[in-house]
């Protein structure tokens, strides 16, 4: 089927009992989430899948526009697989939300951003001797979108990374799946960064290590899905090409939206400054 899904997990054959040589699938499960990951090994198996070499963690957990009550849990474990993407090593980061926070399916990347703990101004405004300067040197920007500032989201990022000389890029959008039960319930992370706006065939330049000379590690979670997949997928065939297409959200993704944000802000910041708990990070965000 000629789905459309920026998740890797969505194309695997879940009920295989092997995968093509060339992809690797682990699962591991905590008691606030599941979590999968593929790692593609080979580049001739990637674009069996439409994928590049690298790993590719999808958490998937309770309906995210809830208050779950084990967040410090889900934070402690998202927090976990970003180290594990970005190395423990790496202490200097740059976060950068995409998308338009006008538009609200698109809006989580600059409300990750906002909740971001930015610390990298901190040791030359800070007297000696104070706890802050202790922490690592973070950034955070919310570029917009070409059609608001005509510049694209990878010229901006890139520029700053040759001023602020991170170790590495956390960058956070928003996606489309093809399963809409995925809409709302799954986060996806992985180290070969992104190129903005291809879940809705709008595809910007590419935003990944080869473009930037450093780590960059992408979180997203799919808040829309495009009608025709929703009809390919229940039908089993393709839509009438005569079919108008449409991109579908959930009803409530104003919450989701904020309260996703909320999240993925307070396991980065935790990944980030490893050292803050979860009662600093509410205090200093």
């Amino acid at each position: 089927m000629s789905v459309r899904t920026d998740l890797a997990v969505e194309m695997i054959d879940e009920d295989a009992a092997s995968l093509p040589k060339g992809i690797k699938r682990k699962l591991r499960k905590s008691s606030a989430c599941s979590i999968t990951e593929i790692i593609v090994t080979d580049a001739v198996a990637g674009l069996r899948i439409g994928k590049a070499r690298g790993r590719y963690i999808t958490v998937e957990t309770d309906r995210l526009s809830a208050s779950p009550e084990d967040f410090d849990e889900q934070v402690a474990n998202i927090a976990a697989e970003i180290i594990s993407l970005k190395g423990s090593e790496r202490k200097t980061a740059l976060i950068a939300g995409l998308g338009n926070s006008d538009i609200t399916p698109d809006a989580l990347g600059p409300l990750v951003v906002s909740q971001i703990i930015a610390t990298r101004h901190l040791r030359d405004v800070l007297p000696e001797g104070h706890e802050l300067k202790q922490l690592n040197r973070v950034s955070a920007i919310a570029p917009g979108v070409l059609g608001q500032t005509g510049i694209e989201a990878a010229e901006i990022i890139r520029s700053l990374c040759d001023s602020v000389k991170p170790d590495c890029v956390i960058v956070i959008d928003a996606l489309a799946c093809s399963d809409i039960s995925r809409l709302g319930s799954t986060i996806q992370l992985t180290d070969t960064g992104i190129s903005p706006g291809s879940g809705v065939q709008n595809r910007r330049k590419e935003l990944s290590e080869t473009t930037l000379g450093i780590p960059v590690i992408a979180i997203g979670v799919p808040t829309v899905v495009d009608m025709h997949t929703i009809v390919e997928n229940i039908t089993g065939n393709p839509p009438d090409k005569h079919l108008p297409n449409m991109m579908v959200t959930p009803r409530d993704i104003d919450k989701l939206v904020e309260r996703t944000a909320r999240l993925i802000a307070y396991s980065i910041n935790k990944a980030v400054q490893p050292m803050l708990t979860i009662e600093d990070i509410t205090a200093l965000s």
